[in-house]
């Protein structure tokens, strides 16, 4: 079987990986020279401990397993099981964490409150004041500006795998040979399959495709510092995180919601911390959320004090220099609570796109789901 992928970020270079260790044989088409959008602006989290009970925690789980899978194969993927802690200050915060870790689910997440000492020893980097924090062990991490080159690496010795960057898909055909795409460079590639996994670009052969296609796109902001001179073991969130993701739902953050406001900057540009550290030492920060289109051009520099403030406060310390700051975009479903968007676009070709800030977590197994889906 011939597959051809369009889109060369975590999304579709997780289908190639399946269509190749099913024996497949892929074209991958990228309209970059290589993949430059949300997949590698964002923290490389496998982030399972936020996630909604039922399809998208089983996903994430799965996603998880298979990282680290792929990562046993791939070391340049960076991953590590490092686990995650939100350090809390409040009774209203600490509530919140009781609720997520009484779940039926928690111990498939592995939540645990812990005191702060124990949170300590988890993280010594974390050494600011907070009364506890949320341990969740099953969280991870990769390197998302590698991740995809190691895969693509690996995915050209296997000898069924070949890389066309610099193309944009602007057609796509149906013949007697089969299904094809046509490239800005007047080629058409013909396989038994099409998988467009197109991110965030959602206009132009998209549109033309899926005209009311039920996905919008989110602008975020983050930073990265310097080497922090020290392991941070564990990825680090704080509680605004409560606010944004699903799992944290219920009486305990609606009394959260109403008895502790967000500061000013957070509740404006509706931001939660999360924090990792990348392989060279340095610590990815972020995030805000837009949605109002059109997006700004420029980044503002309220969230970063923000960031600044609570980060600092958590590690008890100031910050390395923040050597870089950046903008991303991500195409996230108008549901929620659905995990992705997969529609059959024509007879053979298939539209999979709009995870969302699950895109990093999930893709391995989102990716497997086609596959199986196809009966690859």
């Amino acid at each position: 079987m011939r597959v051809i992928v369009v889109g060369a970020g975590v999304v579709g270079t997780t289908h190639a990986w399946h269509a190749v260790e099913r024996g497949h044989e892929v074209v991958h088409i990228e309209r970059e020279s290589e993949a430059r959008g949300a997949s590698l602006r964002n923290f490389g989290q496998i982030w399972v401990s936020g996630r909604a009970g039922g399809e998208e925690l089983a996903t994430a789980l799965r996603a998880r397993e298979l990282w680290e899978e792929i990562g046993q194969h791939v070391p340049g993927l960076g991953f590590r099981a490092n686990g995650s802690l939100t350090p809390l200050r409040t009774d209203l915060e600490v509530a919140v964490a009781e609720a997520a870790a009484a779940r039926d689910d928690a111990a498939e997440r592995g939540y645990r409150l812990v005191t702060a000492d124990r949170a300590r020893a988890l993280n010594p980097a974390l050494r600011g004041d907070f009364r506890a924090a949320l341990w969740c062990a099953r969280d991870a991490a990769v390197e998302p500006r590698t991740a995809q080159l190691a895969l693509k690496q690996a995915l050209l010795a296997s000898g069924r795998y070949t890389y066309l960057g610099g193309r944009e898909v602007r057609e796509v055909l149906d013949g007697p040979g089969g299904h094809a795409v046509r490239d800005d460079h007047g080629e058409r590639h013909t396989g038994d399959a099409v998988i467009l996994c197109t991110g965030a670009w959602l206009g132009g052969l998209v549109r033309e495709l899926v005209p009311d296609l039920p996905v919008r796109r989110v602008r975020l902001q983050m930073m990265q510092t310097a080497p922090l001179g020290e392991p941070l073991t564990t990825s680090v969130a704080d509680a605004d995180s409560f606010r944004y993701y699903p799992a944290y739902a219920g009486e305990a953050l609606d009394a959260l919601n109403a008895g502790q406001a967000q500061e000013p900057a957070a509740a404006a540009h509706r931001m939660q911390l999360l924090m990792v550290q990348r392989a060279d030492g340095g610590l990815t920060i972020g995030d805000t959320h837009e949605y109002e289109h059109p997006f700004a051009f420029d980044v503002t520099e309220e969230p970063y004090d923000h960031l600044t403030r609570v980060v600092e406060s958590f590690l008890g310390r100031p910050l390395p220099a923040i050597r870089r700051r950046w903008a991303g975009v991500y195409a996230q479903c108008v549901d929620t609570t659905r995990v992705v968007h997969r529609q059959r676009v024509s007879d053979g070709v298939w539209l999979v796109t709009g995870p969302g800030g699950r895109g990093m977590t999930c893709s391995p197994a989102i990716a497997e789901q086609t596959a199986n889906e196809l009966h690859w």
